[in-house]
């Protein structure tokens, strides 16, 4: 099986080389950028398995780059930056960032994130079954079953939990959410999203109290995590 390939678009020179060391030592291919528009030439020519970009290049913001690469890559983009203010991770999610790490990251924490994103995207598009740990959603026959007993969802509960299931370990912020399951016209009602996690974590969480699956990125959204 071939190594992924990761393209680190990062102009501090200590990050890249810690980024290097930690990526080639777990068996991934490593390649690197210091400027935005060299990340994306890059990209553009040959492009990655999946990219680590930080907001603060010295050429360009890198919420900028990071809508340019997605007007046409489509492989995963993890952010990696010191930014951490609740608008900066949102906005970066909502235009097409898989993941959020606020520097200084763990990298036990990076890699953990790396290989979910990974495994998300190397499942069909077109597969008419999911797995997810103990969890399996027959999207034909429009079922959910954890440990092969059947969960009953309602209909919004079921589009809801599917999106989830198709993003495993991707955060899906709250507006998106909304206008993926309700409509552009409800991407404010936060309180419909509220009420129907609460129902699904009764459903599918062996503590809906302390939730394991749906998990809560605070002031950004939730993130679904499959047991391995």
């Amino acid at each position: 099986m071939n190594k992924a390939e990761i393209l680190i678009i990062d102009d501090e020179a200590a990050i890249r080389k810690l980024l290097e060391i930690t990526l080639q030592s777990n068996d991934y291919n490593v390649r690197e950028a210091i400027t935005g528009r060299e990340g994306i030439i890059m990209a553009a020519n040959h492009p990655p398995d999946l990219i680590l970009l930080d907001l603060g290049l010295p050429d360009a913001n890198g919420h900028d780059v990071l809508k340019q690469l997605r007007e046409w890559y489509t492989n995963p983009i993890i952010i990696l930056s010191v930014q951490s203010s609740e608008d900066d991770i949102i906005n970066a999610l909502d235009n097409g960032a898989n993941d959020y790490l606020v520097k200084p990251f763990r990298t036990g924490e990076l890699l953990a994130r790396i290989r979910s994103t990974l495994r998300s995207t190397l499942t069909e598009e077109n597969d008419p079954l999911i797995i997810a740990g103990d969890l399996q959603i027959d999207l034909v026959a429009r079922t959910v079953k954890k440990n092969n007993e059947p969960i009953k969802l309602t209909a919004t509960e079921y589009t809801l939990f599917t999106l989830f299931a198709k993003n495993e370990g991707k955060v899906l912020t709250h507006q998106y959410l909304l206008r993926e399951v309700w409509g552009p016209g409800y991407i404010n009602q936060s309180q419909y999203l509220r009420v129907f996690i609460a129902q699904l974590r009764k459903k599918i969480e062996t503590d809906p109290n302390r939730p394991e699956i749906i998990v809560t990125e605070s002031g950004v959204g939730y993130r679904f995590v499959a047991k391995e």
